[in-house]
Parts: structure tokens; sequence; C-alpha cells
């Protein structure tokens, strides 16, 4: 039951007032002790003739007794409802028990396809801190989509085409070894190309060589295509096992490569649309009008940008899967590029330009300080989950020594601590990174949360628990059991919200919250000591926390040991 709505059907019924404006008037109170929902009539004063107060008065006396209802109040203009615990708690537990796992996913994306475009790192080069931004992100809106029914289309958009390709094909025929290469993967390949850069210092004519295999390249030169196909697949083989360690698939690897015949053609109809104009020799459509700088669509040279690349890419996409959306997840600093090449989609006269979405997000630092990306010196992805497993074995060696499957559970929280950590806050504050902040298994971290949906799992196998939706419902009227309800009852509203706002912070809080309620109601309620009916109810309860904590975190990309 949509309690808000049930509500507002009532409220506009005894005002004679629209219900959708009754509906968005309708607030759930942030001190609980005012009631579980809350309707202030000041806006009604002119129209009633009076007092916002004595409205509400009128309002409370003329609604009389409501089925989930247990309690009306006036409080000055406002009427404040207290609902039925135990309607609450029937109609809650029913759907979740109804469900399982499937609860709150829905069907609002049916027959609408959105692509989602991150992570995208270039070939030759390792993941970094700096990619966990747009990967965590994007694959959590990426799974959140999916739940509620939208088909979604997951692009990889790998950096696998220019000038650094001629530099890395140089490198590896004047110094690389095949069996090395295959072996180092690609730190080994950065190796190289940090040798190509120290030695062009001393060499020049090495740029000129690495622009000359750039240009075989460019004209389908046999070896230079075997090397550069060479160079990408081993790239992908080791970034497809990082991938892996984070739970991540893509639908799509489809990089700019596969565009380099795609954009001669959005040139020319640039050009037919009257929208290119030269520019010191370049060639680029003028945004003045919009406050923003050119976009520059051609260099001196002829040679194509990625604003050119983009917009062939995205028209390509809108072609393919007749999207909905289609969302790019990148660095604030970003910003600018997004909004100029959409601008210029717009220009082109394509009605879908609507459709275009960049999600933007802060910065990442350590807590000692800003992340260093210099030559030589990346703070590498896969050492940064190893770091994070092997702090993790330590505490779980502390803690629980004789655990089994100690790596695998390593694994599984130490690695969703840290995703845990980028999607605890709007995605648009910066992020700091701090070993001690997201270990912490009492704080607000996902190591506090996989470890709550544990206990939870652990009460049911001592209790040798099965689901039955035949319980004493009205037994879970205390206020411990009343505030796991209330939660769990609005989960499926928060993953639409997350969903519709891009962010994924606000499934993390939520499960935050179900998880510090849970343990609330563990330490207040007994529960393998409980008896009859009320273990029964209460067991219940445990199962369904159990189920939306282990979901939830499974949709922003983490995974719920059954034991820590």
């Amino acid at each position: 039951m949509d309690f808000k709505h049930e509500l507002a059907l009532k409220i506009a019924a005894a005002l004679d007032l629209d219900i959708l404006e009754i509906e968005d008037t309708i607030e759930i109170p942030a001190n609980a002790e005012m009631g579980d929902y809350s309707y202030p009539c000041f806006k009604l004063a002119k129209l009633k003739k009076k007092a916002p107060n004595m409205i509400a008065q009128d309002l409370a006396a003329e609604l009389g007794e409501i089925e989930f209802i247990d309690a009306v109040e006036t409080v000055a203009a406002y009427v404040n409802f207290r609902m039925n615990k135990a309607y609450m708690a029937e109609i809650t537990l029913k759907a979740v028990l109804e469900a399982g796992a499937d609860y709150g996913r829905s069907e609002i994306g049916n027959g609408k396809t959105v692509v989602m475009d991150y992570s995208s790192p270039n070939i030759a080069k390792p993941l970094h801190i700096g990619h966990i931004r747009t990967t965590m992100i994007g694959n959590a809106l990426y799974k959140t989509q999916k739940f509620l029914g939208y088909n979604v289309v997951g692009i990889n958009y790998l950096g696998d085409w220019g000038t650094q390709f001629g530099k890395m094909i140089v490198a590896v025929k004047s110094w690389g070894d095949k069996e090395l290469i295959e072996k180092g993967g690609i730190k080994e390949l950065v190796n190289l190309y940090i040798r190509f850069h120290d030695e062009a210092d001393e060499k020049p004519d090495l740029n000129d060589e690495a622009r000359s295999w750039m240009l075989k390249m460019q004209n389908g030169d046999e070896e230079a295509m075997g090397l550069w196909k060479w160079i990408c697949d081993i790239s992908r083989k080791e970034l497809d096992i990082t991938y892996k360690r984070l739970n991540i698939t893509f639908d799509s690897y489809r990089g700019e490569s596969y565009y380099n015949d795609k954009m001669m053609p959005v040139v020319e109809e640039l050009k037919e649309k009257n929208l290119l104009v030269e520019s010191d020799g370049a060639q680029i459509v003028n945004l003045e009008e919009y406050n923003m700088p050119p976009c520059l669509i051609l260099r001196k040279d002829g040679g194509t940008l990625y604003p050119t690349r983009d917009i062939a890419a995205a028209m390509d996409r809108m072609e393919m899967y007749k999207l909905h959306k289609s969302i790019y997840i990148t660095g604030l600093e970003q910003n600018l590029h997004f909004a100029q090449w959409f601008k210029v989609i717009e220009l082109m006269g394509y009605e879908w330009a609507k459709d275009l979405v960049h999600i933007s997000y802060g910065m990442i630092s350590l807590d000692s300080g800003k992340l260093s990306t210099r030559k030589g010196n990346v703070i590498y992805l896969e050492d940064l989950l190893d770091e994070a497993v092997a702090r993790t074995l330590e505490i779980i060696n502390e803690k629980n020594p004789t655990l089994e499957n100690k790596e695998e559970v390593a694994e599984q929280v130490g690695i969703g601590a840290i995703i845990f950590n980028d999607l605890y806050n709007s995605r648009i504050k910066d992020v700091t990174f701090s070993w001690e902040k997201m270990l912490n298994f009492e704080g607000e971290t996902g190591p506090y949360v996989q470890y709550t949906c544990a206990r939870a799992y652990s009460v049911l196998q001592k209790a040798e628990f099965s689901p039955d939706k035949n319980i004493d419902y009205s037994l879970l009227d205390d206020d411990a059991s009343f505030n796991i309800m209330k939660l769990l009852y609005t989960y499926p509203d928060k993953l639409i919200e997350s969903a519709e706002k891009y962010e994924p912070y606000i499934i993390t809080r939520h499960l935050t919250a179900i998880a510090q309620a849970f343990n609330y109601f563990y330490h207040e309620n007994p529960i393998l000591s409980s008896e009859g009916e009320l273990k029964k109810a209460r067991l219940n309860l445990v199962y369904a926390v159990r189920e939306v904590l282990k979901t939830g975190l499974g949709l922003i990309g983490i995974q719920a040991p059954d034991k820590m």
C-alpha cells in the first residue's frame, strides 16, 4: 500500500481539493515524535478564509477514523498522523516476505533503454585511484536502473586510439620483450612508455618515428595494426581481472577506435548545416551566444578532437539503441566539455540532445593530501584493492581468527569498504580516502552494514528459520520494530529516488539507517530466547532486514558474506 497516497485521498475528499496537490504537500516529520506523516495547512488560509491552525483542527475532526492511522493530532497549523504499527508491519513484512530478494524491484523502466558510459580507462595504462569514482558510481547506477526495469547498456568507452600508440609501438620494437610484456602486462607497457619519454628527451627523432607508426595505423598497415591489437588485448585481459574483483561487467567495450570512420560524416553534416566556422586554421562551432568557448571540431592539420569523436559516438548509440537516456559519468572538470558538445548536437537539430546527461562528481584525495598522478607516480587501483584486503585480513585474524574462508571474506569486506566509502556522500562532494575510517566495523561504513547482514544471517541459521507470512503482526508494535518497518517500507522509494537523481548515496545512507535500526532492535528485543508467536514474528523481521540489506548492498556493487 502507498500510505502517503491513501492518506492524500482521505485529505483531498475532506477538503474537496486535488489529490496531487495534497500528496505533494504531505511531509514526513524530521522528529518522529511529531508523527509519521504531517499535513501543513498554511496554503489553505486564503482559500478557506480561516487561520491555518483552525483549518487544521477542522480537518482533523472531519477525517474521522482511518484504517491504517492510530491517531490524528494537531500542532499549530499541522495535522499529524501516527501510523497503526500492526498495520504497517503486516503490509511491509508481507511485501518483503513475498518478494524476497526482488523486494523493491520495479517495472518503471520497462521499454526504456539507457546507455551508461563509465570507467573508460586508456589502453596500455592501468586503472588507478582516479578511476574509482566513475567506475563505482557507474556500476551502482547501472545495477539500480536495471533493477527498476530499464534496459541498461553499460559501455566502457576505452581510450584505444591516439598518438600514444605510435609511441608504444616504437617502445615495444626498440626495447620490448614479448614474453616479458605478456607476463608483466600493463605495468610493463607503462615502463616502456615512460622509457620512451625519457629516451625522447635525448633523441627527439623518436617522436617523428612514433608519428610515422601512428600514420601507419591510420592507413591500416598490417604490422602496425597487429601490434596495436596485441597491446589492446593485453590491456583488456588485465582490466577484466580488476573488474571481476569489483563484480563489474560491461555490455560493450567499444572504444575510440570504433569511431575513426564515423567522424568525417559528422564534420560534413556540421558544414551542411552552416555550423562550422574557421578560426586560426581550425574548424569550430561558435558557442559565444551560449556563454561558452568555441567547440573545436578539427585541428589546423585536419585532425579530429574529443568533441568530434563524442558527437559521432552519441549519434551512433542513438541510432543503434533508440535511447531513452545516454548517461556519461566523469569528473567535474569535464562539465564544460560535455556542455559544449551537447549544445552542438542541439544546434544540429537533434531533439534527443535533451536526453544526453552528464553525471559529474567531486575529487578523491588521501587523508594525508591530494593524490599524485605525476609521471611514474600513480596509485594503481589493483594495489589499492590488495591493501584493503590485506588490512581487512589483519582485522579478521585479530577479531575472528577461526573464521572459515577468511581470504574470501577479506576480499569482499576490503573491496566493499572502498566502494561504500566512495558512495556514502552525494557524488558531487569530494571523497577523502582514510583506511581507519573505511575499515571501521562500528561506524557508518561498508564493513558495519556487511557485519549487520551477517549478524542477521547468524540469527536465522541458529533458529533454523524459514519465512512464514502467517504471523501475529500486532506483536511487532514496539518502537524498535516500528523504526525498522518504516525504513523497509520506504526502501523501494529510495531505489527510485536514487535512480532518478543519479545518486547512489541515497541507497547507501538508507542501508546504513536500516543496519543501525536493526542493531538497536537486536539489543532491545530478545530474539532466539523469545518464545512462540513472538519469536516467529521477530525472526521474520530479521529475515526481511537481511534480504533488503543483502540486495541493497548488491545494487551498489558490494557482496554480503554470510559470516564475518
